[in-house]
C-alpha cells in the first residue's frame, strides 16, 4: 500500500469535517478553502467517500457535506479502502477482494510476509480515526508537507 495525493486530501477534508456538528451541512466551497484542496478535485474525492458511505451529501440550498457517524468511530483503514481499494499488497492475501493463488499452500512468503504485511496494515489504519484528523486540524496542521514525501512507483 502506498499513499496517494487524493488519500492525503481526503484525510484533510475529513479531518475539517471532523471539526464540525453531524447536524451541520459543509459545503465543497468551505471544505476546499479550509482545507486548501482544489474544488473541481475535492468533488471527485467527496463524491467517492460519499458513495462508500464515509461521508453523506445533501443537494440543494443548505445542503453539502457530513460525516456519516461519529468521528471517533470512522477508521483510515475504511477511508483507505474507499479511496483506493484493497490495503492488502497482494490479491492472494486481501480479505475483500481475494484471489486465490494455486501456490497458496506451499508459498513461504505469503505466510511469512504478505500476509504480515496486510494485518500489520489493517491494524495501524484501523487504529487511527477521523476525530484524530480532526485533532490535527484543530491544531492547524494540515498535510500538504505529505504531499512532498510521496513516493512515486519509481521511487
Amino acid at each position: 500500500m502506498r499513499l496517494t495525493a487524493t488519500d492525503i486530501y481526503a484525510f484533510q477534508a475529513l479531518g475539517y469535517l471532523a471539526t464540525k456538528s453531524r447536524s451541520y451541512w459543509v459545503s465543497s466551497d468551505d471544505i476546499s478553502a479550509a482545507t486548501g484542496v482544489a474544488r473541481p478535485y475535492l468533488v471527485r474525492i467527496l463524491a467517492t467517500l460519499s458513495a462508500r458511505e464515509i461521508i453523506v451529501s445533501k443537494k440543494g440550498t443548505g445542503g453539502g457535506y457530513s460525516l456519516s457517524a461519529e468521528p471517533s468511530t470512522i477508521n483510515l483503514k475504511d477511508v483507505v479502502r474507499a479511496i483506493d481499494g484493497p490495503v492488502a499488497p497482494l490479491s492472494c492475501v486481501s480479505l475483500k477482494w481475494h484471489k486465490g493463488c494455486p501456490e497458496a499452500g506451499r508459498c513461504h512468503a505469503q505466510s511469512t510476509v504478505w500476509l504480515r504485511v496486510r494485518d500489520a496494515m489493517l491494524e495501524a489504519l484501523g487504529t487511527v480515526t477521523v476525530e484524530d484528523l480532526g485533532v490535527d486540524f484543530r491544531q492547524g496542521i494540515n498535510y500538504d508537507l505529505c504531499l512532498e514525501h510521496l513516493l512515486s512507483p519509481k521511487a
